[in-house]
């Protein structure tokens, strides 16, 4: 069966939210859409299986705020991923988001002039 290529969810959707952090490279630190609603990991779920993002996950063991054990999950995607992504259609993706910052180019994150 070949491969699907990724597909964008709605651009102010929590499911959108967490795609915009992830193409971004940045931290995800529980938004604000998610809180209450759906899991951080649920929404990662939706973004593998019915958006076919290979977003790749790494859990580690870590403390709670209370001093209990507990595991860290950190979500990515891999560099081609995001660049291949900017490329076909994620940089208009990340602008019909509205107040969401457009990630940078991967030759523009060395160039700060």
């Amino acid at each position: 069966m070949p491969k699907k290529s990724p597909l964008f969810p709605g651009p102010t959707t929590a499911r959108g939210a967490v795609l915009a952090v992830l193409l971004s490279n940045e931290d995800q630190l529980g938004a604000e859409p998610m809180r209450g609603r759906i899991t951080l990991a649920a929404i990662v779920r939706a973004l593998k299986r019915k958006y076919h993002w290979p977003i790749e996950t790494t859990s580690f063991p870590s403390n709670a705020a209370d001093g209990r054990a507990t595991w860290a999950t950190v979500y990515s995607l891999p560099a081609d991923v995001i660049a291949k992504a900017l490329a076909n259609g994620g940089r208009d993706w990340l602008k019909s988001r509205g107040g969401a910052r457009p990630a940078p180019a991967p030759d523009e994150e060395a160039d700060d002039s």
